[in-house]
């Protein structure tokens, strides 16, 4: 089994749908606090299928990035990576080689390295983890799931993160799909609401930084509103600046939404290759009757299908429709455009110093 790792600049990257893996994220993360690391990943392939050829390799970009928790400890963390999928069986085995081998381009005081997983969750795929009308019920306990992901690993270090940094649950909408069969694959409410924002004239379009504050003031609005933590105004500029405005990198395309000049809905779409990605949603609590969130969505769709993309990411909702889940509205607006629910595998930790993160865990804990 091969896992070898080289630096590689992340401007050097080669295109991806993963928005989070891309050196357009690492710009903007680089603004929060944390460092980018570019890596090009290379693994024997069957350190992703159990019986392949050792000899055949698979290769990929990795971003990593390096937050200090205090002068003297820092952590590694990876967003939606690596992108490489291993069968079930391998995922620990995987995780635990690409860990043991980037630990020397790790500084030395990392106290541990966590893997935002966009694999597709194990038990996401078992009749057993469903109810009776088919709504998926999570995973069994951490333990559970510790257990089966390090059976085949060396050291049994993999350990479930304490919650999940990206959203773990999304619908994805299938882009090759004409415009009639996705509005046919709507909810009927949602095709009727898509249809009632045209009828009153609902206008969509994008703008720029210069009307970043009309973004912000819609955003705080719904933030508020629905208890959710703050982002400054600062950190969507920052969104906007660092995009690449090219197809073999990242745009973003701050779209807003208005009715005689009062705007009412806005979004930012990221195209990155050929997935389209609904990463941050914002709308006024008056006139709800005019469903220009809905046609801020459709519009965005129709966007994402013309720049080339072949899906659409709505990128966050519920795992199922439990009305006690914070998110249930959320799944209710994203559900009704069709798409299918695809469940991810998480936050997963691999600890270089046990002890100093435990503690670190405590104080997640306490958050």
């Amino acid at each position: 089994m091969i896992c070898e790792l080289e630096k590689k600049d992340l401007e050097e990257f080669n295109t991806t749908n993963i928005l989070t893996q891309t050196p357009f994220w690492g710009r903007v993360k680089s603004n929060q606090g944390f460092i980018p690391q570019g890596f090009e990943l290379t693994i024997s392939k069957d350190l992703l299928i159990s019986d392949a050829n050792s000899l055949e390799k698979k290769g990929e970009d990795l971003l990593i990035l390096v937050k200090y928790i205090d002068n003297n400890t820092c952590f590694a963390y990876v967003p939606y990576g690596p992108k490489l999928e291993p069968t079930f069986e391998n995922q620990g085995l995987f995780l635990e080689q690409l860990s043991e081998s980037i630990k020397a381009q790790l500084p030395h005081n990392c106290i541990f390295i966590r893997y935002d997983l966009t694999w597709e969750n194990q038990w996401a795929t078992e009749e057993a983890y469903f109810d009776s009308e088919e709504n998926w019920i999570g995973p069994p306990p951490n333990k559970t799931q510790e257990f089966r992901v390090n059976f085949n690993t060396v050291n049994w270090n993999l350990q479930k993160s304490i919650e999940d940094n990206l959203p773990k649950n999304t619908f994805f909408l299938d882009l090759t799909l004409n415009e009639n069969d996705l509005l046919y694959n709507m909810r009927y409410n949602t095709r009727y609401n898509v249809r009632k924002a045209s009828k009153k004239e609902i206008r969509v379009r994008e703008y720029g930084i210069d009307h970043i504050d009309e973004w912000y003031k819609l955003y705080l609005d719904t933030a508020l509103r629905h208890n959710m933590p703050v982002k400054n105004q600062e950190y969507f500029s920052t969104v906007l600046q660092n995009q690449d405005n090219s197809k073999n990198g990242v745009t973003v395309k701050m779209l807003m939404a208005d009715i005689d000049g009062e705007f009412l809905s806005s979004m930012f779409l990221v195209l990155s290759k050929q997935r389209g990605t609904y990463l941050y949603g914002a709308s006024t609590a008056c006139k709800n009757n005019l469903m220009a969130s809905y046609a801020l969505q459709w519009e965005s769709i129709k966007i994402a299908k013309k720049w080339g993309c072949t899906e659409y990411d709505m990128f966050g909702s519920a795992p199922n429709l439990n009305q006690s889940h914070p998110l249930y509205g959320v799944h209710v607006y994203k559900k009704g455009f069709g798409g299918n629910l695809y469940h991810r595998m998480g936050c997963w930790d691999y600890p270089y110093n046990q002890k100093m993160y435990d503690l670190y865990r405590i104080q997640e804990l306490k958050k």
